[in-house]
């Protein structure tokens, strides 16, 4: 639902209140830097008089008094103006830093379900780019806004002190202006509001497009998603073309109304002046103070069209820290604690907002067992992994641990409970070290030496410039996917959870190297319960329990060997990989 802008700017306003003293301070320096600018044209007036309209009536000592307050004003208000300018930039940078941070720590509450169905790139946006339109307004247009509001008051307050005939010329045209001015604004925000949803979703292509380069090259599809990023960009082009073209006209408008407003000064001041009613370095004064009157809403005017931007970054912002976040705990969760490993699903029914993709799932694990799951691509494998690590609740059913139904307890200790190795491997900016000890507070680097013994790797990592030292960066893309897989194992094994979870492990292993850890993976599965994944099914012949999905539900469950001897759907699977091993040797 689209924000009010009242309730936009209240909001941003919570993040500017712990500025306020400051903000005051800088607004006091900003109010005496506007008063000593709008005494030079009262200078320039005083300067005009004193030169007088007749040869040898000039009087300089008046003049040069004039031009030297004219002079010191600028100065000192040069000085003030730099010192708001440089503590309103860092003001917004203050904002900026408090609004990424509150939109980061969002992304950490939400549920996982929001990162499965929101394209990375356009969160990215909303934190990235949102954030510095935001600050920009901030830094720029909150000076000239408050400049602009200082000008046009003192300005009118000064010209209705020297001439109240001529203040009416702008009774008529001050109202024009806003009236423009207004009904141009409403226009262009939802303008802005679509950029910025561009911009997101170019972004957004740009990332997946990123991630899958390779892919792209090795099937020769370079121009085909070419032309898909030329149509987002397009878009993108279009709405800002829109946005920034529609608000640039709002300046020329009230500039020609403005320009109006200087031509009828002009006449009806001479007017005056020919008719003895003002002076004519009053008239001078006059002139200048309507262009500082009249200037500013011009500016204001483009000030508006900025702001549209900033409040539809903004809004797209709090939308993001408006999502609702992960579930909280039930009344009076308990932390589980003193696992022993005993899970079951009972009757569990589950759907990503479609057709159930576990119907009646059923399947139980005794502690210290190691329970295979497999079955055929969407049979609901990394479901059951969702909803045993509460990714995802199941829509009825029951899962237990320990005999206790898992909504009872506190996410965060049930997570604790669990070790976990993905097939997509996650590496993070850092050293090899603490990639490997982040999972786990207090390791010394011994202990992370004795997993990656474990794990195999410990070879590869000390034969690293650094060695344990090593910095990886961008999610380690510089060693190969075997030994980033390499790696998570370890940082498995050095969480020594009571229970694991393996999805496919090893499927960015080669066949020796899988049978290099196999010795280890056994070490790190004894005493615990474990869930393993695989397609590549020798490498859960030795499980206690091999559950075989089809459907939604286990269609098959019991050892390999049982499993084998019944005939049934997983036999006929072993059978074809076995074959098919066969013939690729």
């Amino acid at each position: 639902m689209k924000q009010s802008r009242r309730h936009t700017l209240l909001r941003l306003w919570r993040f500017l209140r712990p500025h306020g003293l400051s903000l005051l301070l800088t607004a006091l320096l900003l109010v005496l830097a506007n008063l000593l600018t709008l005494a030079l044209p009262l200078f320039s007036g005083w300067a005009v008089d004193a030169i007088g309209l007749k040869a040898g009536h000039v009087d300089f000592s008046g003049v040069l008094r004039s031009c030297g307050g004219m002079a010191a004003c600028c100065l000192l208000a040069a000085a003030l103006n730099y010192l708001v300018s440089s503590r309103l930039i860092q003001i917004g940078q203050a904002v900026s830093y408090d609004l990424r941070k509150a939109a980061f720590q969002r992304m950490t509450e939400l549920p996982v379900q929001y990162f499965d169905t929101h394209p990375a790139g356009d969160i990215l946006s909303r934190i990235s780019y949102d954030t510095d339109t935001i600050n920009a307004s901030l830094s720029n247009d909150l000076v000239q806004m408050l400049t602009s509001v200082i000008t046009v008051a003192g300005s009118f307050g000064m010209m209705l002190s020297i001439s109240p005939q001529l203040i009416l010329i702008f009774v008529v045209t001050i109202p024009i202006s806003v009236m423009f001015t207004r009904h141009r604004s409403k226009r262009v925000r939802p303008l802005y509001r679509r950029r910025s949803a561009g911009l997101g979703a170019l972004n957004g292509f740009a990332e997946e497009m990123t991630g899958g380069l390779k892919t792209i090259k090795a099937y020769g599809r370079e121009e085909v998603f070419l032309s898909r990023f030329e149509e987002k960009n397009r878009l993108a082009c279009d709405a800002n073309y829109e946005a920034d073209a529609f608000s640039s006209s709002t300046g020329p408008g009230v500039n020609f109304i403005n320009n109006l407003s200087l031509a009828l000064v002009s006449l009806f001041g001479a007017l005056l002046y020919m008719a003895g009613g003002i002076s004519l370095g009053s008239v001078s004064s006059f002139v200048l103070y309507s262009r500082k009157f009249s200037g500013p809403i011009n500016e204001f005017a483009n000030i508006i069209s900025e702001l549209q931007s900033a409040l539809a970054a903004a809004e797209r912002v709090f939308q993001l820290l408006d999502e609702a976040e992960e579930a909280p705990d039930a009344p009076g969760a308990r932390e589980l604690s003193g696992v022993r490993g005993a899970v079951a699903l009972r009757g569990v029914r589950f759907g990503y907002g479609g057709a159930p993709v576990l119907d009646g799932f059923t399947l139980a694990a005794q502690p210290g067992q190691v329970v295979a799951i497999v079955g055929p691509t969407g049979a609901g494998k990394t479901t059951v992994i969702n909803l045993l690590m509460r990714f995802y609740d199941a829509d009825s059913g029951s899962i237990t641990v320990d005999g206790q139904e898992i909504l009872s307890l506190t996410r965060a200790s049930l997570r604790r409970a669990y070790s976990m190795v993905l097939q997509d491997t996650w590496l993070f900016s850092g050293t090899v070290y603490e990639n490997l000890a982040y999972g786990k507070e207090g390791v010394t680097l011994e202990q992370v030496r004795a997993a990656a013994r474990a794990a195999k790797i410990d070879r590869f990592i000390e034969a690293l410039p650094q060695g344990y030292d090593t910095v990886l960066r961008d999610g380690g893309n510089s060693i190969s996917k075997g030994q980033r897989q390499l790696l998570t194992i370890a940082r498995a094994m050095l969480l020594d959870a009571p229970m694991l979870i393996l999805d496919e492990a090893t499927s960015n292993v080669d066949t020796r190297t899988e049978r290099r850890i196999q010795a280890a993976m056994l070490r790190l599965m004894e005493g615990r319960t474990c869930f393993v994944i695989a397609h590549r099914l020798s490498t859960i012949r030795n499980a206690d329990v091999i559950a075989v999905l089809r459907e939604g539900t286990v269609a098959e469950c019991g050892t390999h060997d049982e499993l084998m001897r019944r005939g049934g759907y997983y036999s006929e699977l072993y059978r074809a990989q076995f074959d098919a091993a066969q013939d690729a040797g």
